[in-house]
């Protein structure tokens, strides 16, 4: 029986491939892509010739069950999306799912996620987060933001560009005006761009400046009251 290789791909700068995964997308005998296009561009730059075929969300439910048989039959098989690790916020979770329940071994390499370098250079503790990935467009937007009003934990939101003012202004509303953030864009490309300050400020700028490029918003999670400090110490006495 063959793998299931997950294979992380630069979010921007080509430099960001590890050299294992540049091996595996040369042993493999398939590679699945999000969008060929894109991911012709990547393997050329990288010399790889390996056989590239369409799995994205619009076809995965028909394609994943072949992907599944040819591996069982001894192939090998590496998943990529357009930029990053797949499964996140990508095409990726139904795949490994069915593998799994199939007896397939799924590795996935270590590499290029756009949260994290966004988390860790925001400011805000990293320690703890959740990662919300995409809010819904229309539909249930404002109760999930209501939901996590209360969130305790830094909190990673991804935004289209076109979205991203509606999106700080929305939070700034629910969660409060001074409430602590920062905005991420087109991280490791030429024109990266780190926004640091409060909600109703980054709106602020975002509307006045305009918005390009990939998103990622970290938000700052609701503090403990002062009380929960009194109260350890107390016990601590």
């Amino acid at each position: 029986m063959g793998k299931l290789y997950i294979v992380p791909t630069p979010i921007g700068n080509l430099e960001d491939i590890t050299l294992r995964a540049i091996r595996v997308l040369k042993e493999v005998s398939l590679i699945l892509a999000e969008d060929t296009r894109t991911s012709s561009y990547l393997l050329k730059h990288l010399q790889i010739t390996t056989q590239l075929q369409s799995h994205h969300m619009h076809n995965e439910h028909r394609t994943v069950e072949y992907v599944a048989q040819r591996i069982e039959a001894g192939e090998s098989v590496a998943l990529i999306s357009d930029a990053g690790t797949p499964g996140i916020s990508d095409p990726g979770f139904l795949l490994v799912r069915t593998c799994v329940e199939k007896g397939i071994n799924v590795e996935c390499l270590p590499g290029a996620t756009a949260f994290v370098p966004a988390l860790v250079s925001s400011g805000l503790p990293c320690d703890r987060f959740v990662f919300e990935g995409f809010l819904p467009q229309k539909k249930g937007r404002n109760k999930r933001i209501e939901a996590l009003k209360e969130e305790g934990r830094t909190i990673v939101f991804y935004e289209s560009p076109f979205r991203l003012v509606k999106l700080l202004t929305q939070l700034s509303e629910i969660f409060g005006v001074d409430r602590k953030a920062s905005v991420s864009r087109e991280l490791t490309k030429l024109h990266e761009e780190i926004a640091r300050g409060t909600l109703k400020e980054l709106a602020d700028y975002f509307e006045k400046k305009g918005v390009k490029g990939e998103i990622v918003v970290i938000v700052e999670g609701k503090g403990k009251p002062d009380k929960d400090t009194n109260d350890y110490e107390d016990r601590e006495n």
